[in-house]
């Protein structure tokens, strides 16, 4: 889906078989654990992952100089000079300090906790308060070796920077862990929450718009219009002069905004077919609005693509925010008074009498019909078992079962692929995967005039093109974002419109980025990393006795005919390859029309969409760009990829202790693998085919197993959301992967590599590390605008592995936990 600027926070929509990495749906706000009574749970723990900030880059090079530090030895030079001397002395005790704080631990006084079980679920039996007396801590005995490398330093003073060693690891690990870096953020104005991801975006979207800006002769055509596009988005004036005309323009295309237009019922509404008006918002806007008609990978068998029939996206990011009181009632308060606004000043602009009674009857209609349309579409906790969600039938009989008042799904479905030239087989097949809402449409659609229909369709247009238009059309929707997000300030310019090039040219951005920023070597240093997660997966199975030898030799082969796509796809940098530019041939930028240059952007990527379905399914094909900050597994594909954009302190790097590479990207790696067996990906086989792999014995213990972890979680609550439970149902996937995640590169760093220095155990290089991928600046409890709803997919990055980081034995020995 495209995306424009000043849209950083919409749903980015993805197709049904991809499942979103790292970062698809995070909360902003802590969890606490609630924690009683427990009993023996089949899962492993995990620990904390919060994330600590890189250091800033400019066009790819550390603003830093201590990035280009060489350290010589006593050969190097007889006398030293004062500055040069203090220099090492502090580089020596920056390095130092780092060991000496996680033996610190391992050193202090107290008797030691027995080992916690690795299995633990919790009841909502009363809390447990433990109180602590500051430990004594005596330095340690030995010496150790310290690496003193630019890379050890500079990680060394990350660490340090980002901890608060005056808080017990075993009392609140992710202060323990990220204390520091809290201090030292704060959440932006442009911004609803503030975490590494952020950070690592931003400095991204920095080397983007060097290279965007700066055109050479020699650019293959493919670069040229991605900066066209840059240039185009950025040129406000000549936004500002043309102000709505454009929108005006494609309003006619559309068959007119009944609210924005005298007599549209007498004029246009006879005539008007609702199969026509869908199929256009479709095939040329890529709006699927209403019905979500698309072309994917067929779950029953991934060598093909077929049709598939789903509900619709909303115009608000959630459903939630159609019913709920609260905050929720100011959202769609302000919803409501943003279509007013926008319709009151299209009619100004067309000369039109105000008419604010007809107005606000129409676009309070609109948002009756979209409410109406909340309450059919199914919520997501419902939708998690895509094996349910399934339902293959031909043209016939989805007709017969789905006839909507008359609604003729051949004509809509052919009006659409129309479009690519494409004509409806006979036997043609179509996958519906939202039966419960088509049932409820049936009745929507019986009740609204053709009036209230277009007008909304055509809302759903003009609210994705409001951030192509002039200043006063953003101001108009301030009060909305206020109301939904909690802030009004919009980005900066150059960061939207580089957040947008990369989000609809992908493929030539990203060849921009990798030329300029990713190391050619960094690929075969992840793909040997990989190799060593995926080992320690395949003998983690044999671990698990509630899975039987059948179902384990399953396993086995999926996990090792998972195939990976690390860093960029080799065709967009090879300058003789034309399939770069091939790519983008369709498109014909101009300078001076960013609104019409976004019109083209929607209209390729819906035909990109339609045309696959006479196609074969291409297995290497890129699912996403190379400079995004993400990691992503696809069960259609058994496929994980990891884009240059990650593969980037403080998740990875070659210049940095190797145990920082197992606690960042090592972990990741491992949340990826593991998603390929969660309560989604163990549905689909080695091949990426929807097939139950699994012996009746092996899917009831996981189903045991799955509902321990959901009460697990679900014991955790948020005290800035009026301390509302996680829904541990919804956020299933995601722990089953975190703690997947965290054994695997445990179990990697200290079997399968050297460890950061003698002394420091394996888990003191990973823990905290792990806890600190995922650092959160949070928003005050006045800013539950700002809030989602516990039953996101992904639980609270602050807070959001404290489940299991002393759920694992090797944590509390790493970190002497003394009784209380």
């Amino acid at each position: 889906m495209e995306r424009g600027p000043g849209t950083r926070h919409a749903r980015h929509l993805l197709p049904a078989g991809l499942r979103l990495g790292l970062r698809s749906c995070t909360s902003p706000l802590p969890w606490r654990p609630t924690l009683g009574g427990h009993r023996p749970c089949p899962w492993p723990g995990a620990s904390q992952r919060c994330a600590f900030p890189v250091q800033r880059l400019v066009m790819g090079k550390p603003e830093n100089p201590v990035g280009t530090v060489q350290i010589a030895g006593h050969s190097g030079q007889k006398h030293r000079g004062f500055l040069e001397g203090a220099l090492l002395l502090l580089l020596i005790l920056v390095t130092g300090a780092l060991v000496t704080l996680g033996l610190l631990y391992a050193h202090s006084r107290g008797k030691q906790l027995p080992l916690f079980s690795s299995r633990l679920c919790f009841s909502k039996e009363e809390k447990t308060v433990v109180k602590r007396a500051p430990r004594d801590l005596k330095a340690p005995e030995d010496a150790v070796e310290l690496c003193t490398s630019p890379g050890c330093v500079m990680a060394a003073a990350r660490i340090l920077q980002n901890m608060d060693p005056s808080k017990e690891p075993c009392d609140d690990f992710y202060q323990y862990a990220c204390g520091g870096w809290l201090r030292r953020h704060v959440i932006p104005e442009t911004n609803s929450r503030y975490s590494v991801f952020d950070i690592l975006r931003e400095e991204l979207e920095i080397i983007l718009k060097g290279v965007l800006e700066n055109s050479t002769a020699k650019d293959r055509p493919a670069m040229q219009k991605a900066r066209t596009l840059y240039r185009s988005c950025m040129n406000e004036s000549v936004i500002e002069k043309r102000d709505s005309k454009p929108l005006l323009d494609i309003l006619e295309v559309v068959g007119g905004w009944p609210v924005a237009m005298d007599k549209w019922s007498e004029n246009a509404g006879p005539g008007w077919e609702l199969e026509r008006q869908l199929a256009v918002m479709n095939a040329q806007f890529n709006r699927r609005v209403l019905i979500d008609l698309f072309i994917w990978n067929d779950d029953q068998n991934s060598s093909r693509h077929i049709i598939y029939i789903d509900q619709p996206t909303l115009g608000m990011p959630s459903r939630e925010h159609y019913f709920s009181a609260g905050a929720n009632q100011k959202v769609r308060e302000a919803y409501l008074q943003f279509m007013v606004s926008v319709a009151t000043m299209l009619r100004a602009d067309m000369s039109l009498p105000e008419d604010s009674s007809l107005v606000q009857e129409d676009m309070a209609q609109v948002l009756e019909l979209e409410t109406q349309l909340a309450n059919a579409t199914a919520p997501q906790e419902e939708r998690h078992d895509v094996t349910a969600l399934y339902h293959r039938m031909d043209l016939e009989e989805l007709q017969d079962k789905f006839g909507l008042k008359g609604f003729n799904w051949t004509l809509f479905i052919q009006a659409v692929l129309s479009s690519v030239n494409t004509t409806l087989l006979p036997d043609e097949q179509v996958v519906v995967y939202g039966i419960p809402y088509l049932q409820h449409l049936e009745d929507i659609i019986d009740v609204y005039s053709p009036r209230t229909m277009q007008n909304y369709l055509v809302w759903r247009l003009v609210l994705d093109r409001i951030s192509s238009l002039s200043q006063r059309f953003k101001d108009a929707r301030a009060s909305y974002r206020k109301a939904l997000y909690g802030t009004t300030v919009e980005e900066v310019r150059w960061r939207e419109c580089v957040s947008y090039v990369n989000s609809n040219m992908e493929s030539a951005v990203g060849s921009l980025y990798v030329t300029e920023a990713f190391p050619g070597d960094s690929k075969s240093a992840v793909r040997e990393l990989i190799g060593k997660v995926r080992a320690v997966f395949v003998e983690t199975l044999d671990e698990l006795s509630w899975m039987d030898e059948s179902s384990r030799k399953k396993a086995r082969e999926k996990a090792m005919s998972i195939r990976e796509q690390i860093g960029y796809p080799d065709y967009i940098l090879e300058e003789k390859d034309k399939h770069l530019d091939e790519e983008y041939s369709s498109l014909n930028f101009s300078e001076d029309l960013y609104f019409e240059n976004g019109l083209q952007n929607l209209k390729a990527g819906a035909q990109r969409s339609l045309k696959k379905l006479r196609e074969k399914v291409d297995q290497n094909l890129w699912i996403i760009g190379a400079a995004v900050v993400n990691a992503f597994y696809s069960p259609n594909r058994n496929q994980i990829v990891f884009p240059a954009g990650i593969l980037q302190p403080p998740f990875f790097s070659k210049e940095q202790p190797q145990a920082l590479n197992f606690g960042g990207i090592g972990m990741v790696i491992g949340h990826e693998i593991t998603h390929g067996f969660d309560d989604n990906g163990r549905n689909f086989d080695k091949d990426g085919n929807m097939l139950d792999w699994w012996s009746n014995f092996s899917a009831q213990h996981f189903q045991e197993q799955s509902e321990c972890m959901v009460h697990q979680y679900g014991n955790y609550s948020w005290d800035l959301a009026d301390d509302q439970n996680v829904n541990g149902f919804s956020t299933l996937g995601e722990n089953i992967a975190d703690n997947g995640g965290v054994r695997q590169a445990y179990k990697v760093g200290p079997s399968r590599a050297p460890r950061g220095g003698e002394g420091e155990h394996p888990a003191q290089g990973q823990d905290p590390r792990h806890g600190r991928d995922y650092p959160a600046t949070l928003p005050p409890k006045q800013g539950l605008a700002k809030v989602p709803s516990p039953s996101d997919c992904r639980g609270s990055s602050a807070r959001r592995g404290l489940p299991a980081a002393g759920g694992r034995a090797p944590w509390p020995s790493a970190y002497v936990l003394p009784h209380p």
